[in-house]
């Protein structure tokens, strides 16, 4: 139940002292003066040996600041050249990479100068078009733009076979090229054990450099190898709890208009699963049928397929689509609530509520804004 969900209630879900005792003064120590003065000669000459320690290296930093620049070159440079920044590259890493591309002069000129522009941490993986002899800071300019990055961006929220389109396109191959190799290659994509060989929810959303890549199936091997590092970080675990974590999290990234909203309808989907209700999810039924739609029929939520979750209860056997950091968060950890109901009246205005009364006010708002914005009302309640 999404904003595009009519029905009373969309909801995903599953988952599965001590005593104190006086201690009595020591003896008196004759010893003690003595050694209480070679304390103090030691800390002394560790005082001692410290400032000297500070003063060389304080000294070796001097001579470090009058040591000669490292080679740069002036200007924005000439030609063409693309550098491919890889996932998890570093700093020295990238620097690395500019010079053998003749881009930069020196390493240490684009470390420099990246150590000095705090948006050099957000530099992003991706096929960069740069031009040769580039001084670093116009190098680092260029890298620290997003829309530069190039690659192949998969958003949150994208279904496998949009994907698949996506890449075929982006590296100029035959439609439905990496679908098949996903399909006939499946064992080749490094899934885990408890994806049972089903690609939907692996191909983890993110930007893929793809320069000099002509093998779809190299791109859907990182992603899914990004996907096993990302929900691993998460914390989703492993075996049949991960997956169907990550069939609730599908869900909610496909439902959910706004991150606010994730973690209430994950609660909502865990509420009704812990209650056997349908989780009459609209995603989840559409995703069955093949199709992208807002609109939902009575004669939809009639038809079988194993996604109708207006038919059966419980999850439905894969996931919906790729979802992100986001969704998978508010899955493992869902918002405290008793709702039952949720349903995205307009943009920005989602409610969710624990009264199949209430839920039916909402879903005739819900409709009646369809019909003023020129779109056809959706199921209505159920």
């Amino acid at each position: 139940m999404t904003d595009q969900d009519a029905t009373a209630g969309a909801a995903p879900g599953p988952i599965d002292a001590l005593a104190e005792h006086a201690v009595p003064d020591p003896a008196p120590d004759p010893d003690r003066r003595r050694r209480n003065g070679l304390a103090c000669a030691v800390s002394a000459l560790l005082l001692a040996s410290l400032a000297v320690i500070g003063l060389l290296l304080a000294l070796g930093w001097w001579d470090g600041r009058q040591s000669p620049a490292p080679a740069d070159w002036a200007g924005t440079g000439t030609g063409a050249v693309r550098v491919e920044v890889p996932q998890g590259a570093d700093l020295t890493r990238i620097g690395h990479l500019l010079h053998d591309g003749g881009v930069v002069a020196s390493v240490e000129a684009f470390t420099r100068a990246a150590v000095g522009d705090p948006r050099a941490v957000s530099i992003q993986p991706g096929d960069y078009g740069l031009r040769r002899h580039m001084s670093a800071l116009a190098a680092l300019a260029v890298l620290t733009d997003p829309a530069n990055a190039g690659g192949l961006v998969v958003p949150e929220g994208r279904r496998a076979r949009q994907v698949y389109a996506a890449l075929d396109a982006r590296l100029g191959l035959p439609p439905g090229t990496a679908e098949h190799a996903a399909r006939t290659r499946t064992a080749a994509l490094g899934l885990p054990p408890y994806a049972g060989g089903r690609v939907e929810g692996f191909l983890f959303p993110a930007r893929y450099g793809v320069a000099g890549v002509h093998d779809a199936l190299t791109v859907l091997r990182r992603m899914v190898a990004q996907a096993r590092t990302e929900y691993a970080a998460d914390g989703i675990g492993t075996g049949g709890a991960a997956y169907r974590t990550l069939i609730v999290a599908s869900l909610v990234q496909a439902e959910a208009q706004e991150p606010a909203d994730f973690a209430k309808v994950a609660r909502v989907i865990r509420n009704r699963l812990d209650r056997g209700m349908p989780l009459q999810l609209d995603s989840a039924l559409n995703y069955g049928l093949g199709r992208t739609t807002l609109d939902t029929t009575h004669e939809d939520v009639r038809i079988e397929n194993p996604y109708n979750t207006y038919l059966h209860t419980g999850l439905p056997p894969t996931p919906v689509c790729n979802p992100g950091h986001d969704a998978v968060r508010a899955a493992l950890h869902p918002a405290p609530g008793r709702w039952l109901y949720f349903v995205t009246v307009k943009p920005g205005d989602t409610r969710f509520t624990d009264s199949y009364a209430e839920q039916q006010r909402n879903v005739a708002d819900f409709n009646r804004y369809r019909q003023q914005h020129g779109s056809s009302p959706g199921v209505q309640g159920r």
